[in-house]
C-alpha cells in the first residue's frame, strides 16, 4: 500500500471515529449513570439527518408530530399521578415543558419562511428533536428505573424497534444527504481536506472537552458523576435519580442528534442506517468497559481507522473486521476482571 493511500485512508477513519466516539460516550455516559444499554443512540443519529433534510427541502419534519405526542402523554401521565398522590407540585412547569414547548416550537415552524441557513436548520433540528431524550426517559425508563439491568435492556430493544418503524413511516425508505456546512478545501501535502471533515473533527473535539469541564467543573456535572459512582448515595445527599435520568437522556439525544447533522454531509442517511453506526460506538463503548470515556475516545478512533482499512482490503468484510474487534477485548475483560453480583 502506498502512503498517499494509507494517508487518505487514516484521514476517513479520523473523521468516522470522531463520530463513533460521541456516540460511545453517550452509550458510556447512560450506562454509568442509568444502567441502561441504550440501543436506541444510533437512532438519534439516523432522526438528526433525515429532519434536517427534510428542513432543507422546505418540509415540516414529521417528528415534531412525534415530540407533540409524547409530550402529551408525558403530561398525562404526571397528570394522573399528581391525582393519584395528591400533590401538584410542578405539575405546571410538566405541561410547560411537555405541551408548551412543542406547541410553540410547532407554531414557530410554520410561521418561519421556507429557507433558512444551515445553522438556523441545525438549531430547529436540535430543538425537535433533543427534547425526545427525556421525554424517552420519563415514558419508556422512569417506571422500571430500578429494575434488573436485563429488564432495562429488552426496553432498549423495544425502544429501539419502534423508533427504526417510525423512522422509516416519517422519512420513507429513501435515503437522504444534507448541504454541507463548508464548501471548502484545505490542501496538506498530498491530502485534500474538505470543510465539513473539518467541521466534524472540531465540533467533535470541542463537544468532548465542553463535556469534560461539564462534569469536572459544574454541579450538575459532579452529582451525574456522584450518581454513576453510588446512586443511593447521591440520592441521601438530595440529588433525585430520576433528574439524573432525564439529564443524561437530555445530553445523549444531543450527542446523537448532533452526529447526525455532522455526517449527513459526508454520508447518505437511510431510517435504518442509525442502528449500524449505534453498534460501532457501542464496540468503542465496550473497548472502555462501558466505564471509561478516554479509553472509549481511543477505542472509537481505533474502529473508525480500522473500518477504513477494511474497505479498502475487503469493503464486504468491512463490517466484520470491525465487530470482530469486540471478542478480543471481551475475553481480555473476563480474564482480568471479577466477576460481582449487581446490587439489589
Amino acid at each position: 500500500m502506498e502512503l498517499d493511500i494509507a494517508l487518505i485512508l487514516t484521514q476517513d477513519g479520523i473523521t468516522s471515529g470522531a463520530v463513533y466516539a460521541l456516540l460511545a460516550l453517550a452509550l458510556v455516559l447512560v450506562f454509568a449513570v442509568t444502567r441502561v444499554i441504550f440501543i436506541p443512540q444510533g437512532e438519534y443519529v439516523a432522526y438528526g439527518a433525515l429532519t434536517m433534510a427534510m428542513l432543507q427541502q422546505g418540509k415540516v419534519p414529521a417528528t415534531l408530530w412525534l415530540l407533540i405526542v409524547l409530550g402529551a402523554l408525558a403530561a398525562g401521565l404526571d397528570a394522573w399521578k399528581a391525582l393519584r398522590g395528591g400533590s401538584r407540585a410542578g405539575l405546571a412547569a410538566s405541561f410547560g415543558w411537555c405541551l408548551g414547548y412543542p406547541l410553540a416550537l410547532a407554531a414557530l415552524m410554520y410561521a418561519l419562511p421556507a429557507s433558512q441557513s444551515v445553522l438556523v436548520q441545525s438549531a430547529l433540528t436540535l430543538a425537535i428533536l433533543v427534547p425526545l431524550g427525556p421525554l424517552v426517559y420519563r415514558l419508556a425508563y422512569q417506571p422500571v428505573a430500578e429494575a434488573p439491568v436485563l429488564i432495562l435492556l429488552i426496553v432498549s430493544v423495544a425502544i429501539h424497534v419502534a423508533m427504526v418503524g417510525l423512522g422509516l413511516l416519517f422519512f420513507g425508505a429513501e435515503g437522504a444527504r444534507t448541504s454541507a456546512f463548508s464548501d471548502a478545501q484545505f490542501a496538506l501535502g498530498s491530502l485534500t481536506v474538505s470543510g465539513q471533515q473539518v467541521w466534524v473533527v472540531a465540533v467533535s473535539a470541542a463537544l468532548i472537552g465542553g463535556l469534560w469541564l461539564f462534569f469536572e467543573r459544574s454541579l450538575y456535572g459532579k452529582a451525574l458523576r456522584a450518581t454513576a459512582i453510588n446512586r443511593n448515595g447521591a440520592r441521601l445527599m438530595g440529588f433525585s435519580p430520576v433528574f439524573a435520568g432525564k439529564l443524561t437522556f437530555l445530553l445523549a439525544a444531543f450527542i446523537g442528534v448532533l452526529s447526525g447533522i455532522l455526517i449527513a454531509p459526508l454520508t447518505t442517511i437511510y431510517y435504518d442506517t442509525g442502528f449500524l453506526i449505534g453498534l460501532k460506538g457501542f464496540v468503542a463503548a465496550i473497548v472502555g468497559g462501558l466505564a471509561s470515556y478516554p479509553i472509549a475516545a481511543a477505542g472509537a478512533l481505533l474502529v473508525g481507522v480500522l473500518e477504513s482499512f477494511s474497505s479498502f482490503w475487503a469493503s464486504a468484510y468491512k463490517e466484520v473486521f470491525v465487530f470482530t474487534l469486540i471478542i478480543p477485548v471481551l475475553m481480555w475483560r473476563s480474564f482480568t476482571s471479577h466477576h460481582v453480583e449487581e446490587e439489589e
